[in-house]
């Protein structure tokens, strides 16, 4: 009669579902590009949801506020639904701080190195932009000042036709 003694002390013991390191598929079947627009369109969906709610509870609001001719149990009633339409409304405004909160926290802690490359890629763009303008005008310019002499080409014809123009 050798019972185990009975203790309140966990014993660990594995899970025959527990499969550790054991990883077929990766965790995110989507790339990188899908997953940011997903997430994106489900922080769109959230501020939909809550802006439609306070439009809403305006509008009840607004239609609730009607002056007439009403007894003690209209007014009750009325009153009640301003009392609900009001706490709809504050929660959410608060849950709309509470996204803005969020928003503000993923955009301070979010990956710097990435902003930082976007930045510089955005400004070798409009560097290089820049160049080709300044070489554009550089050759207009030229072209102005320094008219070629002496040929009949199609710009001079054009040139031309312009100036009998004015």
């Amino acid at each position: 009669m050798a019972e185990a003694p009975q203790t309140d002390v966990s014993r660990p013991s594995a899970l025959p579902t527990a499969r550790l390191q054991q990883r077929s598929q990766p965790l995110v079947d989507q790339n990188s590009n899908e997953y940011l627009d997903a997430i994106e369109e489900e922080w769109n969906k959230k501020v939909d949801v809550e802006v439609e709610t306070l439009v809403d509870g305006m509008v009840d609001l607004v239609g609730l506020a009607s002056i007439g001719d009403k007894d003690k149990f209209r007014l009750a009633q009325e009153s009640f639904q301003t009392d609900c339409r009001a706490e709809s409304m504050i929660r959410a405004s608060h849950s709309l701080l509470s996204i803005i909160h969020s928003m503000k926290l993923l955009l301070l802690l979010s990956d710097e190195s990435q902003i930082a490359q976007r930045r510089d890629a955005e400004l070798r763009h409009v560097q290089a932009e820049k160049e080709d303008l300044q070489k554009q005008v550089a050759v207009l310019l030229d072209q102005s000042l320094h008219p070629q002499k002496g040929g009949d080409g199609p710009e001079q014809e054009e040139g031309a036709k312009q100036m009998d123009v004015a």
